[in-house]
Parts: structure tokens; C-alpha cells; sequence
């Protein structure tokens, strides 16, 4: 069974309608697979839309339709169920096609055709302000998979990493650096709270001193901390206190870029490429390619900032209160509206946001897919806003959220705060369970629902372990096969009508909807579907496994169940490599 059947079953069902309603024959016709196997392979409920115009019951248009049905050898059995639902049973015939075409088709089995559909996503994009954490690891995989789906699935998909290499998070982190290396001669000043306290901060320190002796030293601590309001008490948590902190932070930042001048440029982009490289090494590890990075810093270097602001305000989008200039976001659905250049003529992150999609836009894509954290909820109206307010269609911009996931060790959820340094980060997971089960479990869920990441089942060798279960339906195909010995020519003559028990069957029926699926699948953004059926697929075929001897004396018998054996791991294959997971001979 394949898209093909499904193709078929349609142009069926329209033939039908004409011949009953001709006045409706262009009624969209939908046909679903049933949850339950007894409600056959295909769903339709054309019968309950064509009753309302037809002044007639659902029950009685459906016994109609199939009367006017085409006969045709692709059904076995119709039946009219509930209010009017008809259900189809294709002919064993139909299902066992679907073993052949796999083993022709091999990995481009469910490859759509090129659709001339042009993609740009944009995923991860974490500030290089230090390495990559567990949270950061589930939008990496979720994007990487994703993009395998829709370029499978026939688009061509850009895969773009947005790095905030502007701003003031990266100069806490050139501050944070400059701090621990000067703590390296002596100069001893309380650290700030609000700086980035991990330890591979020192371990950059370090790095800067090996590489540079102290060529950025000879400050003392009086000089540093000049004009700062100076620290407020740990224990006050306070809005008051929490601004004396920031506003500290900011004075060691300004005191840090007089006292360091150009140097101090080369502190920052040593700081931006340590932790920059160190992510791309990472996600390179993880299995996660990208097209093109692209540099916040070029949108203000290109001037495209500058030309962003100024066309909204051309556009009377825009007006200045407090000395500071402010998007009219209210205007498109905005709670309120947002500064995009501080009274001191900063630009805001929004700002560079802005023009950051304007360039998008200019690039020409058809269709720009953001993924962004769950916590960016928030900021969908205002993106979408700015972009209507310049002339652009919103619609062009889809954004998906990723909620971060959780890990559990030994019971104890792991703190996952960079500024504080008390993060697991994606190497360390990666190192501890293996690529495979960090890509596999990230994609367990829908991207917007929460995840809960459970080490000790991901290190399992088990069967409730989902990744360790697929992979080992892989293996021992490959097994198998490698008993037989023979030519992979040989399973694509084998006689596939000899497939005929249920559980055979349904394997069958479950290739044919792969193709169908990796369309869902991209149409709805959503790569847990093909984890989803993964295991499916899984479960059936160590079902039949279990059930049925594959090397059976009879030659035909013998080489029909190889022949299925070898399409359930060719599609394991392809299926997990959209998800980016291995598929190992043997286990």
C-alpha cells in the first residue's frame, strides 16, 4: 500500500460522486487511516459532507457512493460504519506492492519530488556566551530533523544559525574573560554575580594569558572599578538591588573598553570565537550542518539597521518619547509597544531583529521557518509586526517553538543556567548517552510540548528504550540476511503474493504509508511523527520476527519473507537518517 493506493482510492471515490452529485463533483475528498486496524486501511466521511447540501442522510449517501464505485482490483472490502464513515480494505495485493517498490527505489523510497519550494530555517542560534546546554541540544535536533524532512520531502532548505555576535551579552562575556585573566595577576576583584561564572571562563582566561602573557594587564582594581555604583549585598534580591547590579556590570563593561582601547576589541573576539567554535564543533559532533552563519554584527556593519528604522519610520510606524524611538507594535496585535533605539542611540536587540528578517525577506525565500524557544512566545507579534509594517507579508514567516527539555539524573533535575555555570551541557550528555539516543529522545514529542529527558532509559539496553528497540529491528534483518547469503537481486523477483499471513500484511501496509507520511510529517513540522512511526514499524516487524521463521525450506516462501525483511531495513534506515540516528548492522 502507498500514496499511490491513496491516489487511486480518490479518483475512485470522485467517480462516485459524479455519477451521484455532478453539481458537487470538485467536494474536497479526504481520506484518513483508521487508529483501528478493523476500520480497514483508508476513512472517508464524504457521505457526512455531501449530507447538508443534499438534503440527505449521511448513511444513505454512503450506501450510495459505494454503490456508484468503480470496481477495481486495489479494493478487497467497503463497509459503511458509524454516521456515515466509509471504510476501505485494500487487497493483499495492493499492500505487498509496496515491498517491491521499496527494494527498487532503495534509499529514495518516500522522496518526494522537487517542489520548487525555497526554505530558509533558522535554529539553535544560542548567544556564544558559553557552551551548548541540554536545552540548546533539543532545538539542534529538532531543526536538523526537521530540515532532513522537508528536503526529503521535496524542498530546497537553507539551514541558517543566526549568532548574536553584537550586544551586550557578549561584552559581559568579554568583561567575565578579562576579569578572570586579570584575577590571574592578582588583581582581586569581587566578581560580579551578574557575569558568566562557568568555569570555562577561567579556562579562557587561561588560554589568553598562555597565548598572550599580559599584554592586557597592568590595571589595578581602583582603576577598574572607577565610577561603578559598586555591589549591593548578596542576600538582597530586590528590583532595586538588581538594577545596582546591572548598573555595576555596565561600568566594569565601559571602564573595561577605555582602559583596554583597541585591545579590548581583541579581548571580545577572543571570547566570540572561543565559545563560537566551540558550538560549531559541538553541533558538528551531534550531527547538526548548517548552509550559513550569519553574523548579527554584519546587519550594523551593511548599515541594514540603520536602513530598517528609518523605513519604518517613513512609514510613520515609529515616533520618539523620552528621547528614545518607539515601534508602534500595538498597532499589530502587540501587547505594547517596543523601543528600537535607546535614548543614548543604541540599537535594541529588537532592532537588529527586525532588520535581520528584512534581510530574509530581500534574500527571496518562499517560505522562512524561525524556530525559537517556548519562552520567545511573546515576541511572535511584535517580529510579525515589524515586518507587516514594512510592506511585507507576515504569513511568509512561520515560527516554531521549542519548549527546553529537562534531564533527570538519578532523580535530580540537572540546573541548566549559563550565566550561573551550573549547566549540563550537550557534550556532556552526548559523551554519556551517545549521539543516537540524544537525537532519537529530543524528537519524542511534539516540539511545543514538554520533554522530559530520561538518562537512565536512554542508556538502557532494552526494549523500552525506543532508540535501542528500532535499531535492533535493523540489526537483525541485517542478521538474517547475512545468513541467507544471497544477491539483494534475487529478494526484488521474489514472489510477494506468498505474503499473505496478518501480521506480513500489516507490515506491508506499514511501508506503503511511508512516503505519505514524510509529507505529513513536513507539511505539519513535525519530525516526532516519524519517530512516532519508527517504533511502530519496530514493533511490527520483532512481532512478526518472533512469530514467523524467516529461513523456511520452502525456496518461494523463504525469499518473499527475506524480501520483506530487507524493505522494513531499508526504510528503518532511511527513517532514522531523517532523524539522525544510526542504523547498525549488528548489535
Amino acid at each position: 500500500m502507498s500514496a499511490d493506493s491513496k491516489v487511486q482510492l480518490t479518483a475512485l471515490l470522485r467517480a462516485a460522486l459524479k455519477s451521484i452529485a455532478p453539481e458537487l463533483a470538485d467536494t474536497p475528498i479526504h481520506l484518513e487511516r483508521p487508529k483501528q486496524a478493523g476500520h480497514g486501511d483508508f476513512a472517508t466521511n464524504l457521505a457526512l459532507q455531501l449530507a447538508k447540501p443534499l438534503r440527505r442522510r449521511p448513511r444513505e449517501l454512503a450506501e450510495l457512493l459505494l454503490a456508484e464505485l468503480p470496481r477495481s482490483t486495489l479494493v478487497a472490502a467497503t463497509e459503511v460504519a458509524g454516521a456515515g464513515f466509509i471504510n476501505f480494505t485494500l487487497a493483499a495485493g495492493a499492500k505487498t506492492a509496496a515491498v517491491r517498490v521499496v527494494l527498487e527505489r532503495g534509499a529514495d523510497f518516500g522522496r518526494g519530488p522537487r517542489n520548487g519550494t525555497s526554505v530558509q530555517l533558522e535554529f539553535v542560534s544560542a548567544n556564544p556566551t558559553g557552551p551548548l546546554h541540554v536545552g540548546h541540544g533539543r532545538g539542534a535536533a529538532y531543526g536538523a530533523s526537521l530540515a532532513a524532512v522537508l528536503d526529503f520531502a521535496g524542498s530546497d532548505v537553507t539551514r541558517e544559525y543566526y549568532i548574536n555576535d553584537a550586544g551586550r551579552q557578549m561584552d559581559i562575556l568579554a568583561l567575565s574573560t578579562w576579569l578572570r585573566y586579570l584575577a590571574l595577576y592578582g588583581v582581586d576583584i569581587p566578581f560580579p554575580p551578574n557575569a558568566y561564572q562557568g568555569d570555562y571562563v577561567i579556562d579562557m582566561a587561561r588560554a589568553l594569558r598562555e597565548g598572550h602573557q599580559d599584554r592586557f594587564a597592568g590595571f589595578t582594581a581602583e582603576q577598574i572599578l572607577a565610577g561603578s555604583p559598586g555591589l549591593p549585598l548578596a542576600e538582597r534580591k530586590d528590583d532595586e538591588a538588581k538594577t545596582q547590579r546591572e548598573d555595576h556590570l555596565d561600568a566594569l563593561i565601559a571602564n573595561a573598553k577605555r582602559l583596554l582601547g583597541e585591545d579590548y576589541h581583541f579581548v571580545h573576539g577572543f571570547a566570540l570565537n572561543e565559545q563560537l567554535g566551540d558550538g560549531r564543533e559541538d553541533l558538528e559532533e551531534f550531527g547538526v550542518h548548517f548552509d550559513k552563519w550569519f553574523s548579527e554584527k554584519s546587519l550594523f556593519d551593511t548599515g541594514l539597521v540603520d536602513r530598517a528604522v528609518a523605513e519604518l519610520e517613513k512609514c510613520g510606524h515609529v515616533y520618539l518619547q523620552d528621547g528614545a524611538k518607539w515601534f508602534r507594535s500595538t498597532a499589530f496585535g502587540d501587547e505594547k509597544d517596543r523601543v528600537v533605539q535607546r535614548e543614548n542611540g543604541l540599537y535594541t536587540y529588537f532592532a537588529s531583529d527586525i532588520a535581520y528578517h528584512l534581510n530574509k525577506y530581500e534574500r527571496g525565500y518562499d517560505r522562512i521557518i524561525d524556530i525559537w524557544g517556548a519562552d520567545h512566545h511573546g515576541y511572535i507579534p511584535r517580529v510579525k509586526g515589524a515586518i507587516a509594517a514594512l510592506g511585507l507579508p507576515p504569513e511568509k514567516l512561520e515560527v516554531t517553538l521549542v519548549q527546553f527539555a529537562v534531564l533527570y539524573r538519578n532523580g535530580q533535575k540537572a540546573s541548566m543556567s549559563t550565566r550561573s555555570g551550573e549547566f549540563v551541557t550537550l557534550r556532556e550528555l552526548r559523551r554519556e548517552v551517545g549521539n543516537d539516543a540524544c537525537r532519537f529522545f529530543y524528537v519524542l514529542r511534539k516540539s511545543d510540548q514538554h520533554l522530559d529527558f530520561d538518562l537512565d532509559l536512554a542508556k538502557s539496553q532494552s526494549n523500552e528504550n525506543p532508540v535501542y528497540y528500532v535499531q535492533y529491528a535493523h540489526a537483525r534483518v541485517c542478521s538474517v540476511l547475512q545468513q541467507w547469503g544471497g544477491e539483494a537481486a534475487e529478494l526484488r523477483a521474489a514472489q510477494l503474493d506468498l505474503l499473505e499471513n496478518e501480521r506480513e500484511l500489516a507490515l506491508c501496509a506499514r511501508l506503503g504509508s511511508f512516503p505519505e507520511l514524510v509529507q505529513n510529517a513536513a507539511a505539519d513540522y513535525a519530525p516526532h511523527q516519524v519517530a512516532f512511526y519508527l517504533k511502530d514499524l519496530a514493533a511490527e516487524f520483532h512481532s512478526w520476527y518472533n512469530a514467523e521463521r524467516m529461513l523456511v525450506d520452502d525456496p518461494a516462501l523463504r525469499l518473499a519473507r527475506l524480501a520483506l525483511a530487507a524493505a522494513v531495513r531499508q526504510v528503518l534506515a532511511t527513517a532514522l537518517a531523517l532523524l539522525g540516528v544510526s542504523a547498525p548492522q549488528s548489535m
